[in-house]
């Protein structure tokens, strides 16, 4: 018989991407004051795996990514991904997003997104929200799944989660 067990608190990661630099530092400031303030920023990344959201937003995209200094519980995506919802609502104009914003959290062996759509390999977790299992962390680094979005598969990105997933074992150690 399993026996339930307290799971280990996440280090909160959240990507943004728009065409306007100054949203995503204005973004960056709402986004600490709200969650508390960062560990590590990415450097500027490009945005070209898609044009899906060309239409919408425009290009070219430019990508930042923010980790937290404050781990959260896993369950606690939920609220922050509607929390981020409703920053993309308030950054809209005509009815057209300026950002888009993904939450999601870390943990020594995955990396996941919340998302508000459903599909087969996302498990809905609390009030149309899913957890997106984007990336797993195996042989010593992060791999890709058949489904993760490209600009997660990036090595850039790659990277980046790396250190994080560096910074996030130190967090724990001094928790213990």
């Amino acid at each position: 018989m399993s026996v339930p067990q307290t799971p280990r608190p996440a280090k909160l990661v959240i990507g943004v991407f728009a065409k306007n630099k100054k949203i995503i530092e204005n973004l960056a400031l709402e986004l600490s004051s709200q969650f508390g303030p960062f560990d590590l920023v990415s450097s500027w990344m490009n945005f070209n795996y898609t044009d899906y959201y060309k239409p919408e937003m425009g290009s070219p995209l430019f990508r930042r990514v923010f980790a937290f200094k404050p781990l959260i519980e896993q369950t606690d995506l939920v609220d922050i991904k509607i929390a981020t919802n409703q920053m993309e609502h308030n950054y809209s104009t005509g009815g057209r997003r300026q950002v888009n914003i993904d939450p999601g959290y870390l943990l020594h062996e995955r990396f996941v997104l919340a998302s508000g759509k459903n599909f087969s390999h996302r498990i809905h977790i609390g009030l149309g929200i899913y957890a997106d299992l984007t990336l797993i962390y195996q042989k010593g680094c992060f791999q890709k799944l058949p489904w993760t979005y490209p600009d997660y598969a990036d090595q850039a990105m790659i990277c980046f989660l790396d250190q994080v997933r560096r910074k996030y074992v130190l967090d724990l150690k001094s928790m213990s």
